[in-house]
C-alpha cells in the first residue's frame, strides 16, 4: 500500500484504524473486519507491549500499512537503533515525540530512514498529546517547526491545532488522532475534531479508534466515517 498523501476521492486511504486491543488474534480480526474503510492501521503501546513484532509483521503480510505508534523519547542513539529495528519491520510511519529535542529526532529519522525500503514512509513527530488542556499555540508551532527541520516525514497534531501550523509545516504529512463522529463522547481526549472537520482544515491522516471500535456496528460506524468525507 502506498504511504503517499492520499487523495479526498478516496477516503480509505485518509483513515488509520487505531488497533487498541490487547492480542494479535483480536487485532487481525479487527483490522480485517474493517479492511473495506481503512488501508493503515495504528498499533500503539497497547498492542506492541503484548504482541510485539510479530503482530506488525502478519498485518504488512496481510497488506496493510503500519503506523507503528510508540512516541519514542529517549537519548538519540537509543532512538536510533530501535527507529531502525522498527522500520525493518515494514512499518510506513513510527512516531518520536518532539520534545525530545532535535538531536533525538535526527537520530530517529537517520536509524528509520537505515532500514526502509518504502517511499514515503518515516518519522512522524507527534507535537502535543491529544489529552493535554494545558499546551499554548506556541509551542504547537515550536515543537512542528522543529518536526519540519529534523526531517520527518510528518507530525501529529489534534484537529483544532491544524489552523496553527508553520509554513515549515505544509511539507509534511499531518496525522490527526482524537478524531470522533458527532455525537461520540470524547473519552479520555481533550482536543477532538470530527472527521469532515479534520480533512476540511488540512489533515491528511485521521486517526479512528473508539467511535468506531466500540460502536455497536462497527462496519456501520466505519461507513459512517467514510462517508462523512464524501466531497471533501
Amino acid at each position: 500500500m502506498s504511504p503517499e498523501t492520499p487523495s479526498p476521492r478516496e477516503p480509505r486511504r485518509h483513515l488509520a484504524l487505531a488497533l487498541d486491543v490487547p492480542d494479535e488474534s483480536a487485532a487481525l480480526d479487527l483490522a480485517g473486519e474493517l479492511a473495506e474503510y481503512f488501508s493503515l492501521v495504528k498499533v500503539g503501546f497497547e498492542l506492541f507491549v503484548a504482541a510485539g513484532p510479530p503482530v506488525v509483521r502478519a498485518l504488512v503480510a496481510e497488506g496493510f500499512a503500519v503506523f507503528l505508534d510508540l512516541k519514542l523519547h529517549d537519548i538519540p542513539n537509543t532512538v536510533r537503533n530501535g527507529a531502525a529495528r522498527a522500520a525493518a519491520l515494514g512499518v510506513t510511519y513510527l512516531t518520536a515525540h518532539v520534545a525530545g529535542g532535535g538531536a533525538m529526532l535526527e537520530a530517529a529519522v537517520a536509524g528509520f530512514a537505515s532500514e526502509s525500503a518504502l517511499e514515503g514512509a518515516g518519522i512522524l513527530g507527534v507535537t502535543v498529546l491529544t489529552s493535554d488542556k494545558e499546551a499554548t499555540p506556541a509551542l504547537l508551532v515550536e515543537r512542528a517547526e522543529l518536526a519540519a527541520t529534523s526531517g520527518c516525514a510528518g507530525l501529529v497534531c489534534a484537529g483544532g491545532d491544524l489552523a496553527l501550523l508553520p509554513p515549515a509545516a505544509g511539507r509534511l504529512v499531518k496525522v490527526v488522532p482524537g478524531v470522533r463522529l458527532p455525537g461520540s463522547s470524547a473519552d479520555d481526549q481533550a482536543r477532538t475534531a470530527t472527521p469532515s472537520s479534520a480533512l476540511a482544515a488540512g489533515g491528511d491522516i485521521l486517526v479512528i479508534g473508539r467511535t468506531v471500535t466500540k460502536a455497536q456496528d462497527r462496519r456501520a460506524a466505519a461507513a459512517a466515517v467514510a462517508a462523512s468525507l464524501a466531497g471533501i
